[in-house]
């Protein structure tokens, strides 16, 4: 079944601090170690107990990935997780949720993982190697489509190893969003997808994000700098810009029968135009599906300084689709 949602909020547009990237196929199992440390506790949203939020590492294809694991208060064996997946240049929190001050007490995705424990739903959050803390292999300029794929894989093997997960869930943004849709597509584990501002396009997009010069210049040449629209510098590898011309998550959709979810920007200046791209998953992909339109940015305001109303819309309407498509334990 398809339903199409337009959600209004405020708007104030601004330049994004975020961008997108893409993955690549042919992911092979691997094999996943674990390790532990940091544990904290926080508040259980009302259902007596508390949400524990612990930093884990799990090594893949020689490097190690740093992610933040969350169970709800009261957590009881198989409970339903969501893997969540970040996009080109972030991180594993993802932005600061700006507030008219510009000071902030979360993120994207530290808030997102909050709201999904109160709601009994367990998360992991990972840092792609290359990205955050998982510095130990190499550093961004190494990231490549295809590795990030392979890292949201061994993520989704670790989180099966795990006594207490059940239904997996996988929720990606920007270039995690392509990364979930092919992970997603490949390990069979996964229940259901939702894409937060997905590239579709990765040459499309790319050129957008680094210049069609760039993208031009990175086939030929070992490494190459390029400036992002917001400012900020990037050195990326030729693998990289070879990977966009060979990585299609549409194709992966395609083939993905699983529920899904896609939500986007009207206003997004990244991923442009939308709603078209978002539409795109939808045409290409059979199943039980929704896109969700809201009038936002790419990255759902949270850099203009108004508390990101919009995120909150877009956790809500995610939420509520893992809901309806993982199984949940209630207390």
């Amino acid at each position: 079944m398809r339903r199409i949602f337009t959600l209004f909020t405020v708007m104030a547009l601004l330049a994004v601090g975020a961008a997108s990237a893409v993955a690549s196929s042919d992911v092979a199992p691997v094999e996943v170690a674990v390790a532990s440390d940091d544990i904290e506790h926080r508040g259980g949203g009302g259902h007596g107990g508390e949400i524990t939020e612990e930093v884990i590492t799990f090594e893949n294809d020689g490097g190690t990935v740093y992610g933040t694991f969350v169970m709800p208060a009261n957590a009881k064996r198989k409970t339903a997780t969501v893997l969540m997946l970040h996009g080109f240049t972030g991180n594993r929190d993802e932005g600061p949720v700006l507030q008219p001050d510009f000071t902030f007490t979360d993120t994207m995705y530290s808030r997102t993982a909050q709201v999904l424990a109160e709601n009994g739903i367990a998360s992991l959050r990972i840092d792609f190697r290359g990205s955050g803390e998982s510095l130990d292999q190499f550093g961004f300029e190494g990231t490549t489509f295809s590795g990030q794929v392979s890292d949201a894989y061994a993520a989704v093997e670790w989180l099966d190893d795990q006594r207490k997960v059940g239904d997996i869930g996988i929720l990606g943004l920007s270039q995690g969003g392509l990364v979930g849709a092919i992970t997603a597509e490949s390990h069979r584990k996964v229940r259901s997808l939702v894409l937060w501002s997905p590239v579709a396009n990765p040459v499309d997009t790319y050129k957008t994000v680094l210049g069609s010069d760039s993208v031009l210049t990175g086939l030929t040449q070992p490494s190459t700098t390029a400036i992002l629209p917001w400012g900020a510098e990037v050195t990326l590898e030729r693998r990289f810009f070879e990977e966009l011309y060979a990585t299609d998550p549409i194709a992966a959709i395609s083939h993905y029968s699983k529920p899904l979810q896609v939500v986007v920007g009207s206003g997004d200046t990244i991923v442009t135009p939308q709603p078209n791209f978002g539409q795109t998953y939808m045409t290409y992909h059979e199943g039980e599906e929704e896109l969700v339109v809201l009038d936002t940015d790419h990255v759902f305001d949270v850099f203009t300084g108004n508390g990101a109303p919009a995120l909150d819309d877009a956790i809500a309407a995610s939420v509520d689709w893992f809901e309806d498509t993982l199984r949940i334990r209630r207390w």
